[in-house]
């Protein structure tokens, strides 16, 4: 369990972005009730969940952990070199996308002709 969940300063970092505990739930993908565990210190942040709420309330992974409890993990930053796996990976992936469906347009192509030609 975190001790000290700072229920004043999510409330007005979320009034501060306009969102609501709803919103909290929505982007964390739990329940209200499960968010409402949270802000009563009957739950724990995972360091995933550390990071969305920093990006949702617009504060630093860092201070999110701070004011969710003195046992909540700060997320490790990610490595250049893990982000530029990942970006590979992602560039591979488009590029096989992008193969795939230049393969349908020249079939597209043949069979527009095929029909023209008979």
């Amino acid at each position: 369990m975190a001790l000290f969940f700072d229920q004043e300063w999510f409330d007005a970092k979320l009034r501060e972005a306009g969102r609501t505990r709803d919103d909290v739930a929505s982007a964390l993908g739990l329940s209200r009730a499960e968010v409402d565990e949270i802000w009563k210190d009957q739950r724990e942040l995972a360091s995933r969940e550390v990071s969305v709420l920093a990006g949702l309330l617009a504060a630093s992974s860092a201070e999110v952990a701070n004011k969710a409890g003195i046992s909540t993990p700060v997320p490790a930053a990610p490595t250049q070199a893990s982000s530029d796996a990942a970006l590979m990976m992602k560039l591979d992936a488009m590029d096989a996308r992008l193969a795939r469906i230049e393969r349908a347009v020249a079939d597209l192509q043949s069979l527009i002709l095929a029909t023209r030609n008979n």
